[in-house]
């Protein structure tokens, strides 16, 4: 067994092979594999692939209970929304800060649960300090300062990864230049948080289509969202794989109400308040004695 190991390292992977992914790496396993089928150890008879054809029924199958093969860490969440793993920095929902939570690190990829709900999933680093930062996990922080929206590595690393995209700039440059900066970027926080519950395609529609009429406003985008999911014959509603419920004494919601948002924006009521003296009237009658 030992052997068969050195040859396979000396043929394979000599020099070290060079991939985008742990998927492409194990993709070019595969096919290494299949080239071995036909080879014969030493002076054996039969080849790799006919021995193995002939032990395969031998083997015992699989448990019927998954194996959990991660390593379990319980990191508290810092000031900044991030959780240190074997020296590599992730973050979590911003709620959390100042919690304890636990972590499953596994061979390709890191699961954060508060309690057993989980919180965040990120793709496992292997560079030492890399750090990778979700924008959705900031979003209620980015509310009450959406200054700190533009020069914030959540939103570089968003624009690396394809999910701030093209869209969703020229929607933010379009509300900026109706609401100013502090309202336009607003704004864009609360088109963000449709991801939450809406198809990705799904909203980058919408905010297409609120930009053709000129609407730069979420409530607008997120009708159309629908629309378009509606269109294909979908659902227009989502639920997310990662499920982050505000914790029970975490009561104090920092999630702007749409309809609060409607309203803010009417204009003010000029009519008059209504006169009540006659009903007034009423409030001076005795009352009749019951017998």
């Amino acid at each position: 067994m030992e052997g068969q190991v050195g040859y396979f390292r000396r043929n394979y992977l000599t020099p070290v092979p060079r991939v985008n992914s742990l998927e492409d790496l194990n993709a070019a396993f595969t096919e290494f594999e299949r080239l071995e089928e036909d080879r014969r150890i030493g002076m054996r008879i039969r080849t790799i692939g006919q021995d193995f054809a002939s032990e395969a029924p031998l083997l015992l199958p699989l448990p019927e209970a998954p194996f959990e093969t991660g390593i379990v860490f319980t990191p508290r969440v810092d000031r900044y929304g991030m959780i240190a793993v074997r020296v590599c920095r992730y973050s979590v929902p911003a709620r959390f800060i100042g919690r304890t939570v636990r972590v499953m690190l596994r061979s390709s990829e890191l699961v954060v649960f508060h309690g057993r709900t989980e919180i965040a999933r990120h793709p496992r680093l292997t560079v030492k300090g890399a750090e990778r930062i979700v924008l959705d996990h900031f979003l209620e922080v980015l509310l009450a300062k959406p200054g700190a929206l533009a020069g914030s590595e959540a939103l570089d690393q968003a624009r690396h990864q394809g999910t701030f995209t093209a869209a969703h700039e020229a929607f933010w440059a379009a509300a900026k230049t109706s609401l100013g900066d502090t309202g336009g970027t607003t704004e864009l926080v609360h088109v963000l948080l449709l991801h939450r519950h809406l198809e990705h395609r799904d909203v980058v529609a919408g905010i297409r289509a609120a930009l053709a009429v000129g609407a730069c406003t979420a409530d607008m985008v997120a009708l159309e969202a629908r629309k378009a999911a509606q269109t294909d014959g979908r659902s227009p509603t989502v639920t997310s794989t990662v499920a982050s419920p505000v914790p029970p004494e975490l009561t104090d919601p920092q999630v702007t109400s749409l309809t609060l948002h409607r309203a803010a924006r009417l204009p003010v009521d000029q009519r008059p308040l209504p006169a009540l003296g006659n009903w007034d009237q009423l409030l001076n009658r005795p009352r009749k004695e019951s017998p």
